[in-house]
């Protein structure tokens, strides 16, 4: 087992996938599900709730700036391979190759939400495709970060 292997398990690989797509909806999922799922301070986990819950509030404000902009994408790869290695660390596993899992999937998640929004334009209200992203970003969070896992 080298380095970039140890602790590596299909299931933290899919579970990283999960966290960066979620991310890469809602960039403050990487990041803040990882650390509401873990063992952490409560000032810190009551923080990141703030933070998801601000975002998601944020999204549907009329003025909410395209997730694509001014290197957006590239922002919410990083946190995608932010909460996969976080989820990594917890399993004592090299975070290397979930991170690059975590923000490939941020990466293609902020480009298909994107997308989705664009699409979803004339067809429902604005809200209602943000809620329906939304959704599917807390779902993927949560199956992430599923309860019962090691400290993850």
């Amino acid at each position: 087992m080298t380095r970039l292997t140890r602790g590596l398990s299909p299931a933290l690989v899919v579970r990283s996938l999960l966290i960066g797509w979620a991310a890469g909806a809602r960039s403050s999922l990487g990041p803040g599900a990882a650390t509401l799922a873990g063992h952490g301070r409560p000032a810190v986990r009551v923080g990141a709730a703030v933070g998801i819950v601000g975002e998601m509030i944020g999204d549907k404000l009329p003025n909410a700036p395209s997730r694509l902009g001014h290197g957006g994408a590239a922002f919410r790869a990083a946190a995608g391979a932010m909460g996969a290695s976080t989820l990594a660390r917890r399993a004592s596993a090299s975070p290397v190759l979930p991170a690059v899992a975590g923000a490939l999937a941020g990466f293609v998640s902020a480009h298909a939400g994107a997308s989705w929004r664009a699409w979803a334009v004339g067809r429902m209200p604005d809200v209602q495709a943000a809620l329906i992203e939304d959704a599917v970003a807390l779902g993927a969070a949560a199956l992430a970060c599923l309860p019962g896992r090691p400290h993850a």
